[in-house]
């Protein structure tokens, strides 16, 4: 007897959003990335179509990250403390496709960076590297409505993605996005119903739904991967379901997430079985990274690049 597979038909599908513009369309970026477009679960390609693959974006900082451990530091060497040159290595040694830059020098405990020389390295960041771009505040909300939009008329007409506007926090980073091009990050903590109702504030402002990404705030490997995964199939499910409101496409902080983690940190010192660090946090990365995938990450931001080689070599199998 021949069994035939089952195959779902779903009515929804998820949102094209694109990043970066060409000369063409009015920006100045070598290629663009698109994501999303998808008509059913991730990699299930007898179902539908699924025309775009997920994309990595390298996270460079406008400050030398205080925090990182040696493992992470040490394959960026002295560029850590030039993000021009931190971006430029991205590009010409590890092939980055995305970038992803977090403006951490402008909250007010790390160095509170004025918005105009924000602004102006985004402007210069632009200039040296052709890539398309994303670019994110430092948490502090305050300061970010003030930093970003600075730098969403920085970057006007390149289609930048910006974040993250968040449901107490949205509008003066919606309008700015609005007025010069760009896309939008809308945050979320963990909450399908949270996520939707962004989603719909951020649209009755008047940017399209095609213009919004979801940040759903995952967790890396058992540190809350189990219930961010739980929470991204079921925005995932009610898209493809046809629920318009719930269909952008998702980034996940893979690398800010899974480097936090005390077994991609600790010292083979204090735990012998556990093996070298120096490949321990390389794993953990990477395993979030794939987990995150099947439950429908899109854009995936990712600090080491020997993990982002891993994971790309796996997307390149994957969508073959």
């Amino acid at each position: 007897m021949v069994k035939e597979l089952m195959l779902e038909k779903w009515s929804g599908v998820v949102a094209r959003v694109q990043i970066g513009a060409t000369k063409e369309e009015g920006g100045s970026r070598s290629n663009v990335v698109k994501v999303g477009g998808q008509a059913t679960l991730p990699f299930l390609f007898a179902e539908a179509a699924i025309p775009q693959k997920p994309v990595i974006a390298f996270e460079i900082w406008d400050i030398p990250p205080q925090e990182w451990p040696e493992e992470l530091s040490r394959c960026y060497g002295g560029s850590l403390k030039d993000p021009l040159l931190w971006a430029k290595k991205c590009v010409e040694e590890f092939k980055a496709e995305l970038l992803c830059i977090r403006l951490q020098g402008a909250h007010p405990d790390f160095g509170d960076k004025t918005p105009q020389q924000e602004a102006a390295l985004v402007e210069e960041l632009l200039k040296a590297v052709s890539l398309p771009l994303i670019i994110l505040g430092s948490g502090d909300d305050a300061k970010d409505n003030l930093v970003l939009p600075a730098c969403c008329e920085a970057a006007r007409g390149e289609r930048c993605l910006v974040g993250n506007a968040v449901q107490d926090n949205y509008k003066t980073l919606v309008a700015a996005a609005s007025a010069d091009g760009h896309s939008i990050i809308a945050e979320s903590p963990i909450d399908i119903n949270i996520a939707k109702q962004l989603n719909i504030l951020i649209s009755d402002m008047g940017l399209p739904l095609e213009r919004i990404v979801i940040n759903p705030t995952i967790g890396a490997l058992g540190y809350g991967l189990e219930y961010a995964y739980s929470i991204m199939e079921r925005a995932r499910l009610a898209a493809l379901s046809g629920d318009k409101t719930v269909a952008s496409p998702f980034i996940c902080f893979v690398g800010q997430e899974s480097w936090r983690a005390k077994e991609a940190r600790a010292s083979m010192r204090e735990f012998p079985a556990w093996g070298e660090e120096s490949e321990r946090g390389i794993i953990w990365e990477a395993v979030t990274a794939v987990a995150l995938m099947q439950a429908g990450g899109d854009i995936l931001v990712m600090r080491h690049p020997r993990a982002i080689e891993k994971i790309n070599k796996y997307i390149d199998k994957l969508m073959s």
